[in-house]
C-alpha cells in the first residue's frame, strides 16, 4: 500500500487533512509532517524525512504538500534518503485537502504510485515548478 506524507505549514491543517483522509481510508498509512521542529508556522525536512520513514513500504511514498516551500522542503527531504527510499518516494501536485483524501482512497483499494499519479492529475493545481 502507497504511504501518504502530507506537509504543512500548519501542524494542526496537516493533521486535520490526515484525519479527513483517515476516515475514508482508515488503513492506509499517513504521517503528517506540519510546521517546524519549534512548533511554529513553516516546514522543516527532517519532518518530512521521519514521516517518510514512518510509511514507508515498498509500494512507496507520495508527498502531498500544501505551499511553495513545502514543496522545496520536500524536495530536499528526498535527497537526503537512501538511494531506494528516494527512488519510491515523490511529491505530487494536487489540491491539499482533496487531492489527500483521494490519494488515501486510491491507495486503499490497491492503486500504484503510477496508477494514482495519473488518476491525481486532474486534481493538479499548479504549486511544482
Amino acid at each position: 500500500m502507497v504511504g501518504l506524507v502530507i506537509v504543512s505549514h500548519s501542524q494542526k491543517l496537516a493533521e486535520g487533512v490526515r484525519d479527513l483522509a483517515a476516515q475514508m481510508a482508515a488503513e492506509v498509512p499517513i504521517a503528517v509532517a506540519g510546521g517546524t521542529g519549534d512548533e511554529r508556522i513553516g516546514t522543516d525536512a527532517n519532518k518530512i524525512i521521519a514521516g517518510i520513514k514512518e510509511v514507508y513500504s515498498e509500494d512507496g511514498v507520495l508527498i502531498i504538500f500544501d505551499l511553495g516551500s513545502a514543496y522545496l522542503n520536500a524536495e530536499m527531504a528526498i535527497e537526503f534518503l537512501e538511494d531506494e527510499m528516494k527512488e519510491k518516494t515523490e511529491i505530487i501536485d494536487v489540491a491539499f485537502v482533496e487531492g489527500t483524501v483521494m490519494a488515501a482512497v486510491l491507495s486503499s483499494v490497491g492503486k500504484k504510485r503510477q496508477e494514482m499519479k495519473e488518476e491525481l492529475k486532474e486534481l493538479c493545481v499548479g504549486k511544482m515548478p
